[in-house]
């Protein structure tokens, strides 16, 4: 098996059918959509996460794998962002950013208090690199 770590250590979960919680929480879910090791880069993978914002709903402070280059794109509604030491930004539906290996996110949120948002993340990362996310302290 090409991707153990990841898959035993921070993506066990997500073999269950159907979404589940994200950092604990209620109003947050988090999907997998794809996991694969790239065939011609060895010891690389690629996950994709579909992470769901109800209304207001926000992830805690975490940072990323130390290895995970990732590409954020929201497929709808609105998400506010803060990456390290960038400005907090807000993104709208069919915009995107990229964040660099070991980044810290210090704000990811459904920027409405009314709607829902939906976030695509897609990690290139070490395949042994666990865990994919940890909240800051």
């Amino acid at each position: 098996m090409k991707i153990r770590t990841i898959v035993a250590v921070t993506c066990a979960a997500f073999s269950i059918a159907g979404p589940i919680r994200a950092h604990d929480r209620e109003a947050e879910t988090v999907a997998k959509k794809l996991e694969a090791a790239i065939p011609n880069v060895p010891g690389k993978s690629l996950l994709a996460l579909e992470v769901d914002y109800a209304p207001g709903a926000a992830s805690p402070p975490h940072t990323h794998a130390k290895s995970a280059f990732i590409y954020a794109y929201v497929i709808s509604g609105a998400i506010e962002s803060k990456v390290n030491d960038g400005e907090k930004r807000i993104y709208r539906a069919g915009e995107g950013w990229s964040e660099p290996p070991g980044a810290t996110h210090s704000i990811s949120r459904n920027a409405s208090k009314t709607r829902p948002a939906k976030l695509l993340a897609v990690f290139v990362l070490d395949t042994s690199d666990n865990p994919l996310t940890t909240p800051l302290k």
